[in-house]
């Protein structure tokens, strides 16, 4: 019997490979990349003259970036504490098996929870929380996180100092 990996169209992206989650980028798409993460507000103009192609080209680029979900959607970075979130901490989690699809649906609800993971390790679960204040902080990991049917245990790490790394190298 042959086995046959089928990807259903409504769940598979344009470009993709079956088996594969990453979508083929040529040394353009990375340019384009690089810049855009540099600077997220760089005009279509500006960036179609950088890397050396038409606006238009440039346009219908980015687009397919978008379809493909490569480019997940453009945001301004912020200095947590000059924003007034002057209390950050990661909260790790046990839960229990299965509960996942629901904790991750319910912790996507609750304030000032930034960025969520699921993990291996000793703990299952990784939260980034930037709160005003440790009283508010105090709320949403003991009145929220704590709350939601699933979870079976957290621990708090505040975060004394943060550092951006570098991240991707996108061209050659």
């Amino acid at each position: 019997m042959v086995w046959e990996d089928k990807v259903s169209e409504e769940n598979s992206l344009p470009g993709a490979v079956a088996g594969r989650t990453a979508v083929p980028l040529d040394d353009i798409d990375r340019q384009i990349l690089s810049r855009l993460l540099e600077d997220g507000r760089i005009s279509v103009r500006a960036l179609a003259e950088q890397v050396h192609i038409s606006r238009a080209n440039a346009y219908t680029r980015i687009g397919r970036l978008v379809a493909e979900d490569v480019i997940t959607g453009f945001t301004a970075q912020l200095n947590a504490q000059r924003a007034g979130l002057g209390t950050s901490a990661y909260v790790t989690m046990s839960i229990e098996q299965n509960a996942w699809r629901d904790i991750s649906r319910e912790l996507r609800e609750i304030p000032y929870v930034e960025h969520v993971a699921l993990v291996t390790g000793d703990f299952d679960v990784l939260v980034l929380v930037r709160a005003p204040d440790n009283l508010v902080l105090r709320q949403v990991v003991l009145e929220k996180i704590q709350g939601i049917p699933g979870v079976r245990s957290t621990r708090t790490w505040l975060v004394f100092d943060e550092v951006r790394g570098r991240g991707a190298t996108w061209t050659h």
